[in-house]
């Protein structure tokens, strides 16, 4: 594997934001207080797109909405979600676009600040085998705690988590001959900063014109 590829999700090869469209669901199947849920998770999702969001504390309320449910109760809901959010928005472009860097013969991962309980079946989904996002904290006996193990999984954090992944496969960032970083948002910033060829993709006005200034190349898979 001469290259590495990295991309973000949501916004990215998703149209939409899986995280926030998980608590959607939950309000819309009647798993959570719609009222008191919705007020919260809408309160982070402008955070975030201001740019202003503090990732532990909300990484920790969507991990306690998780607590709250068995294991068993949470997969089944998860496998609904799958079907009736995630599915269909996983287009023919994104994937085409996933598929061409693994036909190729590189070493393609999925880094994203959403949790893993959400987003590993959508890596999956994808076909892409590495997948880097929020650990949550689980006890002895295997139950969410409602707690972040280890740190955040965003800005600075994908290069310090991808560079743990890598040193965990036995492969320094430094050994690939070309490195790919594909994202939505200027959160991001910092890691496309470091990669030999970053893509703005579907970019946020702020990351478009950041690009614009250092020459990046953007690309759309889609409109949102």
């Amino acid at each position: 594997m001469k290259n590495l590829t990295i991309f973000d999700l949501d916004h990215t090869l998703l149209p939409i934001d899986s995280d926030y469209e998980w608590g959607e669901f939950l309000v819309r199947v009647g798993a959570v207080d719609e009222a008191a849920f919705r007020r919260r998770n809408d309160e982070f999702f402008a955070q975030y797109q201001a740019g202003v969001l503090d990732p532990v504390e909300y990484l920790e309320f969507a991990l306690g909405t998780l607590a709250r449910f068995p294991r068993e109760r949470l997969d089944a809901l998860h496998a609904q979600y799958m079907r009736e959010v995630i599915e269909p928005a996983i287009l023919p472009q994104a994937v085409k676009l996933v598929r061409e860097h693994v036909d190729a013969g590189d070493l393609v991962a999925i880094i994203t600040a959403t949790n893993h309980f959400i987003t590993a079946p959508i890596a999956r989904a994808f076909g892409v085998e590495h997948h880097i996002a929020a650990m949550p904290e689980v006890d002895a006996q295997g139950r969410l705690t409602g707690r972040l193990a280890g740190t955040p999984t965003s800005g600075p954090g994908k290069i310090h988590h991808m560079h743990a992944w890598l040193e965990r496969m036995g492969r320094p960032f430094e050994s690939f001959e070309r490195s790919h970083f594909y994202s939505d948002s200027h959160n991001d910033i910092p890691l496309l900063s470091i990669v030999s060829h970053p893509i703005a993709t579907n970019p946020s006005s702020a990351l478009a014109s950041h690009a614009q200034a250092q020459g990046w190349p953007t690309i759309r898979l889609f409109n949102d």
